[in-house]
């Protein structure tokens, strides 16, 4: 028995109704589910899916909020997503049980969209997390791998109406292109109309144009009207695009006064043509659109070539250990290439896919997965970029070239990413919030002022001013370009920030907390002198050199590296289980004969006395222990950084300092000359004291910037407000910092505090200079006696000035500071 449709579903398919799901008129009311109409059987069974997985929250956030799937031959079209060599080249990473890919969605238009694809885990089990990047319409997804894996993700996506654009060959490049070429394309139809209609306007602005015949005046300002509309509908498109988005989301962004401006100023035009009460002003409609969109022009070309230097110049100044001939070199990561081998020791991140040659390979992949159980591989396995060698040193052969961006697009994954939201981004959205709705008011104001006293004119052109001359330029550009600019004088001078939040976190830093072994200390001017316990047999034997030596070549710690230079000999040896702990120390087997070494703690527990004897000692010390047998200790003299009692004492005049270091007490003395008290002084402190320490500091409403070298710290970087990272030619990074410094930039970190505080200033500045143009513009423009024209030039001028603003200011100061110098002499060596 067939059911009776309800009456509202017939009235809804009279009317053409629209799909419940992607909001396309139906044809008709044949399928539907209930009172639901669908246009295809491709939405009604997005929306059965939906449903099944109780999903329907989807809907909520807005109206037919859905993109038309495909209905079919998507399951044959993609069989060829099964083949091994095609899934290598479009998987970021798989170790043979996850994978990662990451995928463009153009059809990506809404918050909806954002929550569905962050969803797609409830719709298929081998999906374990999908995270979206809205602006680049990327969605990386995370699932199960197997053979079949990655063809079901993209049926998935296909299946819920958001195809992927497959495409081997760089497709970011040609969207960039093509995006840059429309910008280009309207600008060009902009102001040739604007050109164009301002001849044909000339007569009217003339004395002698009174003498014209009626006809041809006539003529030509009809002309005017065909001139602009490929300007309203055409070169002003995404502005009424973007109003129209926010709009569906019911918000108000800044668009929506622009484009209720453009289009008074048309309407207003067009009716006083039309009616022949006037000849409009097509003129200065088509001057405000050429004009905002050079304002547009310009900041985008600003913002690229910021954008650019940052790519180009990278976060990561490490450096990588190459094989060549027989001889091991230390080269910039961005000299490594296909066919290179490569040392990648404890602790080391692998920089670019590559095949294990040498050595068994424990990888930790929490960079990619956030798992951090290590998985092993054997020689010849794939070992993909962004994992981190947990056991013995290894060698690999390069067979990819290192993707820098992939790196950075790793530190930046929001795993690691703190939640310190921006004060400066806060206060912006919070004031622009209400920008829009207050400029609309005093527009609505001032023209119902003007009626009011029966100046219609005037009404009109009071709204049609205040909405085109009021700029929340400084609100929306004074923040990315000042930061943005910070950001690549800072890269320019070897210290590499994650984002913008990381410069106002700087700025913000009441605390500083130094690591001291790898930090203050600089490992190549150590020098390493073993002592034996047993005064009869004080020398190590040339073969238990030989094995020390194996073992701390593994290691990538400061005092491991100082221990393999100290200790002379070209013979390397296997090393077998090979493990590190943090903060303690590391072990291995050399032709079975156990090798280990670290601090008293973890060599010798029970040794008290040996704890006791190293005060008279101006070092540190390393116990080792062979084959079981307690034989002694190195004793390593320390180096402290050049410059460092002047670093810290300028540091001092604004922060709060403290020490922090596993090692013994051995060098108070020189460490209390150098900060001034020994209460802020921690000794023989393992990685969870520092974390401690960090904690302690915080909630004594103190902003922590710990500083130390990525090994032991990363709980105390990851816990602090701000966390750098010191690289000293190793590629040990870690992913809870925020920055990272180059050794030889140490001695600048005061000037680098000092210019982060300067870059909130002169975004604050901007603030106080946007509202101060938004007062005097919108004083004369309420009159009505502000020409549209003087009001479409001076908006992309505020724009324009707020840029030049910023970046002219950062840069003088950076000019001013040195940072510029300095950098073009890095450039020059």
């Amino acid at each position: 028995m067939n059911k009776v449709k309800p009456l509202s579903l017939n009235l809804n398919a009279q009317k053409k109704s629209e799909c419940y799901h992607c909001g396309e008129p139906c044809h008709d009311d044949s399928i539907h589910i209930g009172e639901k109409v669908f246009c295809c059987q491709g939405c009604k069974l997005v929306y059965q899916l939906l449903s099944e997985n109780d999903m329907c929250d989807y809907y909520e956030l807005d109206k037919a909020p859905g993109v038309t799937p495909k209905e079919s031959g998507f399951k044959t079209k993609y069989q060829y997503l099964e083949d091994e060599s095609i899934r290598r080249k479009l998987l970021d990473f798989t170790d043979g049980k996850t994978a990662t890919a990451t995928f463009f969605v153009p059809s990506m238009h809404c918050s909806s969209c954002v929550w569905l694809l962050e969803n797609l885990y409830k719709l298929n089990p081998i999906v374990l997390s999908s995270q979206v990047d809205f602006l680049k319409k990327e969605v990386k997804v995370t699932f199960q791998d197997s053979p079949t894996a990655l063809r079901e993700v993209v049926e998935l996506l296909v299946s819920v109406g958001y195809e992927p654009q497959i495409n081997l060959d760089k497709l970011q490049e040609k969207i960039k292109k093509s995006s840059n070429r429309d910008l280009y394309l309207k600008i060009g139809v902009a102001g040739f109309c604007f050109g164009n209609i301002m001849l044909l306007s000339l007569p009217h602005y003339l004395p002698s144009g009174d003498t014209m015949d009626a006809s041809f005046r006539t003529f030509f300002t009809y002309l005017s009207v065909l001139l602009a509309l490929p300007v309203l509908f055409y070169s002003s498109s995404d502005y009424f695009k973007s109003a129209l988005t926010a709009w569906k989301q019911r918000m108000v962004n800044m668009d929506v006064p622009i484009s209720i401006g453009i289009v008074t100023l048309f309407t207003r035009s067009l009716y006083e043509i039309v009616s022949g009460s006037g000849v409009g002003y097509m003129d200065s409609f088509s001057g405000l659109i050429f004009f905002l969109l050079i304002g547009k022009l310009f900041e985008k070309k600003t913002y690229d070539a910021l954008s650019f230097e940052r790519d180009y110049k990278s976060y990561f100044p490490v450096s990588v250990t190459r094989k060549k001939n027989g001889r091991e070199e230390t080269i910039p990561l961005d000299k490594l290439k296909p066919g290179d081998r490569i040392v990648v020791r404890s602790q080391e991140l692998i920089p670019a896919d590559a095949v294990l040659i040498n050595g068994r390979a424990f990888i930790d992949y929490s960079f990619v997965t956030g798992e951090s159980a290590p998985v092993e591989k054997v020689s010849g396995d794939l070992l993909y970029a962004g994992g981190r060698q947990t056991g013995g040193a290894i060698e690999v052969d390069v067979v990819k070239a290192v993707d820098q961006s992939y790196l950075t697009r790793l530190w930046n994954d929001e795993t690691f990413t703190k939640n310190h939201r921006s004060r400066i981004t806060s206060v912006a959205d919070h004031v622009s919030r209400y920008f829009t709705v207050a400029v609309l008011s005093v527009a609505f104001g001032a023209a119902g002022y003007w009626l009011w006293h029966g100046s219609t004119s005037l009404a009109l052109n009071a709204l049609t001013s205040v909405l085109i001359i009021a700029c929340p330029c400084a609100l929306a550009l004074s923040t990315p370009f000042t930061l943005g600019n910070t950001l690549r004088i800072f890269a320019r001078n070897k210290f590499y920030l994650k984002n913008t939040a990381a410069v106002e976190g700087l700025a913000r830093i009441t605390s500083i907390v130094f690591d001291k072994t790898g930090t203050l200390t600089a490992s190549d001017k150590h020098q390493a002198v073993f002592t034996a316990l047993n005064e009869k047999k004080n020398e190590l034997t040339s073969r238990e050199r030989a094995m020390v030596k194996a073992v701390s070549f593994q290691s990538t710690h400061p005092l491991s590296r100082i221990i393999y230079a100290s200790l002379d000999g070209d013979e390397k040896l296997a090393v077998e289980k090979f493990t590190e702990i943090p903060g303690l120390g590391m072990e291995g087997e050399v032709d079975g004969i156990r090798i280990r070494m670290g601090s008293a703690r973890y060599i010798a527990p029970a040794y008290d006395l040996m704890n006791r004897r190293s005060q008279q000692f101006n070092a540190s010390l390393v116990f080792l222990e062979i084959g079981g047998r307690l034989r002694g200790y190195f004793v390593l003299e320390g180096t402290f950084r050049a410059g460092l009692k002047k670093t810290i004492d300028s540091l001092k005049k604004r922060f709060k300092i403290f020490m922090v270091t596993g090692d013994f007490a051995a060098e108070k003395e020189k460490l209390v000359k150098i900060f001034g008290s020994e209460q802020t002084l921690h000794f023989e402190q393992t990685p969870f004291d520092k974390l401690r320490l960090v904690k302690s500091l915080q909630k004594k409403n103190e902003r922590v910037l710990m500083i130390g070298d990525g090994l032991n710290d990363a709980g105390a970087l990851k816990q602090s407000d701000v966390g750098i990272s010191i690289a000293e030619d190793v590629n040990t990074f870690t992913p809870a910092s925020d920055a990272i410094l180059e050794a030889d930039r140490f001695s600048w970190l005061s000037r680098f505090m000092h210019f982060a505080r300067y870059s909130l200033r002169i975004i604050l500045i901007s603030f106080a200079l946007s509202f101060l143009y938004n007062t005097i513009g919108l004083s004369f423009a309420v009159r009505g006696t502000l020409s549209p024209l003087i009001a479409a030039v001076l908006m992309p001028i505020s724009s324009i000035s707020v840029v030049l603003f910023t970046t002219g200011s950062t840069t003088l100061l950076a000019k001013k500071m040195g940072f510029l110098a300095s950098a073009r002499q890095g450039e020059n060596e």
